[in-house]
C-alpha cells in the first residue's frame, strides 16, 4: 500500500484498515467537581480499556498492515506499552517480533509481552539504550523496525484515537494529552489541528516538548520519573515535532506527587487502575496546572492500564 499522508485523510484511510483489529474505546462523562478538579464538564477517553492496554496498539497494528514486513519479522524498544502492543499485533497477524525493553520496565508489562509470544531482550537503563539494541537488532536480522512515535505509520495510528473522539465527544473543547516522545499528541494533532485547545502533559522529570520548544528542535532531555517507562524518552521525535510545534497550544510539567494523586482519584473515585503515565494528563487538572473556564468541555486522553498496582502508596 502507498504511503499516506500525516493528515485527516491519511488518519481516515489508517482507520479504515486498522479498525477490524482495534477496540472502539469507550468515553465517560463526569463533572469536574465529581472528581475534586473544578467547576467544567469532564470527557475521559478511556484508552486503557484498548488491545493491549494503551492507545499503542492503534500504531503498532498501523505499521504492520500499511508497511511491508519480511520474513524475518518485526522489532521494537519500548519503554514497556508499545513493545506489549507490538507482541500483541504481531501474534494476532501471525508475524515473528523481536522486543527489547530496559530493565525500568515494569513487572506487569514485561509479563505481557512475553505472553504473547514476543522474543524479549531486558537490557540497559533506559529506552535510549533499547533503542540502541533494537536498531542493532535490526541492521543484523534484516526485521522491520517498529519505532514507538517517530514513525508516519506510527502517528497514523495513533491519530485514529482523535477520529474516534471528536464521534464520541463532538463538544470538547480543550484536550489534555500526556507526551513522551509525541506519538500520541501528534497524531491527535495531525487529526484536530487547532480546532481544539491542545495541551500536552509531562513530567518535570523528562520534559521531552518542553525541552524542544525551547531549543526550537528536538533534543536530549532530562529521563527520570515514576511514569519513566512510558513518558522518557530522551527526545521528542522528529517527525513528531513540527506538528507539535503548529498545533499544540500549552505544555504542562508536573510532578511524580502530582502523578500518583490522579492515580489514588482515580482509583478512589472511578475505580479506574491506571499506571503513571496513564494518569499524567488528568493530573494537570487536579493539580491546577491547567484551570478550565467554568462549564468548559475537557477532554482527557486515560491510557495505560498495564499495571497491578491498586494501592498507590497509602
Amino acid at each position: 500500500m502507498r504511503p499516506l499522508t500525516l493528515d485527516r485523510q491519511g488518519i481516515l484511510a489508517a482507520h479504515e484498515l486498522i479498525r477490524p483489529h482495534i477496540r472502539r474505546t469507550p468515553v465517560v462523562s463526569v463533572e469536574g467537581k465529581d472528581l475534586d478538579a473544578g467547576d467544567f464538564q469532564l470527557t475521559l477517553k478511556l484508552e486503557l480499556l484498548q488491545h493491549a492496554g494503551a492507545f499503542k496498539a492503534r500504531g503498532a497494528f498501523a505499521n504492520l498492515t500499511l508497511r511491508e514486513v519480511p520474513r524475518a519479522g518485526v522489532v521494537a524498544a519500548s519503554g514497556g506499552n508499545h513493545g506489549v502492543a507490538v507482541a500483541f499485533a504481531a501474534r494476532r497477524l501471525g508475524i515473528p517480533a523481536k522486543i527489547f525493553v530496559p530493565r525500568i520496565s515494569s513487572p506487569a508489562k514485561i509479563e505481557r509481552i512475553r505472553g504473547d509470544g514476543a522474543d524479549l531482550v531486558v537490557g540497559g537503563d533506559s529506552y535510549a539504550d533499547a533503542l540502541v539494541a533494537s536498531e542493532e537488532w535490526a541492521k543484523r536480522s534484516e526485521a522491520l523496525p517498529v519505532h514507538a512515535f517517530d514513525q508516519e505509520e506510527t502517528i497514523l495510528g495513533q491519530g485514529t484515537l482523535g477520529l474516534e473522539l471528536e464521534s464520541q465527544a463532538p463538544e470538547v473543547e480543550t484536550l489534555l494529552v500526556a507526551v513522551g516522545g509525541g506519538g500520541l499528541l501528534s497524531g491527535v494533532a495531525a487529526w484536530y489541528g487547532r480546532r481544539v485547545r491542545l495541551i500536552g502533559v509531562e513530567p518535570e522529570a523528562a520534559p521531552t516538548l518542553t525541552r524542544a520548544l525551547q531549543a526550537g528542535r528536538p533534543v536530549d532531555a532530562e529521563v527520570g520519573s515514576i511514569a519513566a517507562d512510558s513518558l522518557a524518552p530522551r527526545r521528542i521525535g522528529e517527525r513528531n515535532f513540527p506538528i507539535l510545534r503548529e498545533n499544540v497550544a500549552q505544555v504542562v510539567l508536573l510532578t511524580d506527587d502530582e502523578i500518583r494523586a490522579a492515580q489514588r482519584k482515580l482509583w478512589e473515585r472511578l475505580r479506574l487502575v491506571v499506571e503513571p503515565g496513564g494518569a499524567a494528563a488528568f493530573a494537570a487538572l487536579l493539580a491546577g496546572k491547567v484551570r478550565p473556564r467554568p462549564g468548559e468541555r475537557v477532554g482527557v486522553v486515560i491510557s495505560g492500564g498495564n499495571t497491578t498496582a491498586v494501592d498507590f502508596g497509602r
